[in-house]
């Protein structure tokens, strides 16, 4: 990987990671402690995509409230049996939503014309489901992205009455947002926060569509009227998008704090920071972004852009955001997937590098509707390599009670029970076969018992809206 800034420009971004206010993260919370020193699991985000752009994902071809709301409870009770437990799901695609928003018309992908209400609290009913199933439900926005069109001598769809044209730029199949104007970025920031003071995500997420790729246009008037601050075009459009991703972070911290800000870029950092003009370390460093889940989607072993490379860049690159790393599920078993995702292994080896490396703390499959499809027997492999629950990593602010040790934990015939105080808290049940091996959850609960059959040591810990764990009982042993 080249170095695409000075040594100066990394200087810049270690001293901010030191200077900037810690409160925001709690280390020393990330794993429970207990007298024994017991070996705890890996926190793990365990999330799928649902594309909703050209009904990709969901509704697909279900047409009406009741098919779609069946095909999606298909969808969820597919990935909680595969103990997965985050959904990130696309609202906003094309400057529309899933949701009656006073900014952007509703999708064309719910009912086939856009601006067409659908008849039902769409966006309500898949959190709840989400919720329902004890998985979070982050909201995946495309910030700039209009419309597209096949070729440039096709139209594009008509702009939304509640977008100005000037606000726009059209390029040869793409219409976006103009990144360089502040009432873009303001319109952003409202239509963030509409979303997140009327239904209760737990996340807002951007992919890795900043400024197009691929294109070219002259943006000279832009820079002159704007760009007084920057002595480069390229450090301008940089600039506005960096902009952007601290508007926004900003927002949902004045908002609703609990809310976490997540970005997945591509894979190369050097083709974001050149082509994209995505400064993302600048951002992870800087603390705007809770999540960092660049899309891994080459093979290990990829001659121009290694998985395994990658991995080790934004190991490094991470600043002050969680790693969870995106996999192009997608490519296995399709025809046009390459010779490596022919075989599951693929994604066994690349799971093994991501659980040995410290700082990545889950995975994220593209997308929901290819582990349905199961080609060559891929989604088998992922309950395998998910064959036990995992607890959430803490990403974020810490905004509800510090969540309390369980207590008067017991143990009869089967039945493991144990006492909790405190509101909105869930339990996360720990098995260990012996005091000396790597533990695993057993269940992440808002009961207060549970059936258990194997042999060995358990222990119970509480974790709150936040994800933040306390500290676990002594153990008690089952023979």
């Amino acid at each position: 990987m080249k170095i695409f800034f000075k040594l100066s420009s990394v200087a810049i971004l270690l001293v901010m990671t030191f200077l900037s206010s810690c409160s925001k993260k709690s280390d020393d919370t990330i794993e429970p402690s207990v007298p024994e020193g017991l070996k705890f699991p890996k926190k793990e985000m365990r999330a799928a995509w649902f594309a909703t752009v050209w009904s990709l994902d969901w509704p697909a071809k279900e047409v009406g409230e009741v098919a779609q709301k069946q095909k999606y409870v298909r969808m969820l009770d597919s990935l909680q049996n595969l103990k997965f437990n985050t959904v990130i799901f696309q609202v906003k695609g094309m400057a529309d939503a899933f949701y009656n928003s006073p900014y952007e018309p509703w999708s064309v992908a719910i009912s086939g014309t856009r601006g067409v209400d659908p008849g039902y609290d769409v966006l309500k009913f898949l959190i709840d489901e989400t919720h329902a199933r004890g998985m979070e439900f982050h909201a995946w926005m495309n910030p700039y992205r209009i419309a597209t069109r096949a070729k440039e001598t096709d139209a594009f769809a008509s702009l939304p009455s509640t977008i100005p044209a000037s606000w726009t730029i059209d390029l040869p199949t793409i219409r976006i947002y103009n990144p360089a104007m502040p009432e873009v970025r303001e319109r952003l920031n409202d239509i963030v926060k509409d979303l997140i003071l009327k239904y209760p995500v737990d996340g807002i997420h951007f992919d890795d569509y900043f400024y197009p790729s691929g294109f070219s246009y002259n943006d000279d008037v832009d820079f002159v009227k704007y760009g007084a601050a920057y002595s480069k075009k390229d450090d301008f459009r940089r600039g506005n998008v960096d902009q952007a991703i601290e508007g926004v972070y900003n927002t949902i911290v004045a908002t609703k704090p609990e809310v976490v800000f997540s970005v997945s870029p591509a894979a190369s950092r050097s083709y974001n920071f050149k082509t994209m003009y995505a400064d993302v370390p600048k951002w992870t460093f800087s603390g705007w972004v809770d999540i960092l889940m660049p899309q891994l989607y080459q093979e290990i072993g990829n001659p121009s852009n290694p998985f395994e490379a990658n991995l080790t860049d934004w190991s490094q690159f991470r600043g002050k955001s969680k790693l969870v790393i995106g996999h192009a599920l997608y490519k296995f078993g399709a025809t046009d997937g390459g010779a490596a995702f022919q075989s599951v292994e693929q994604l066994t080896k690349q799971f093994a590098l991501t659980k040995k490396n410290k700082y990545a703390e889950g995975s994220a499959m593209y997308s929901a509707r290819d582990i349905g499809i199961n080609r060559i027997g891929i989604t088998d492999k992922l309950k395998e390599l998910y064959a036990h629950n995992a607890v959430m990593p803490f990403a974020g602010r810490e905004v509800a009670p510090k969540p309390t040790m369980p207590t008067n934990l017991t143990l009869n015939g089967g039945q493991l029970s144990w006492t909790v105080t405190g509101a909105n808290q869930k339990s996360v049940v720990y098995h260990f076969t012996d005091l000396k091996a790597v533990g695993t959850v057993v269940a992440v609960t808002g009961d207060s018992k549970i059936d258990v059959t194997e042999n060995g040591f358990y222990c119970v810990t509480t974790i709150n809206i936040d994800n933040l764990e306390s500290k676990a009982t002594e153990t008690i042993e089952k023979k």
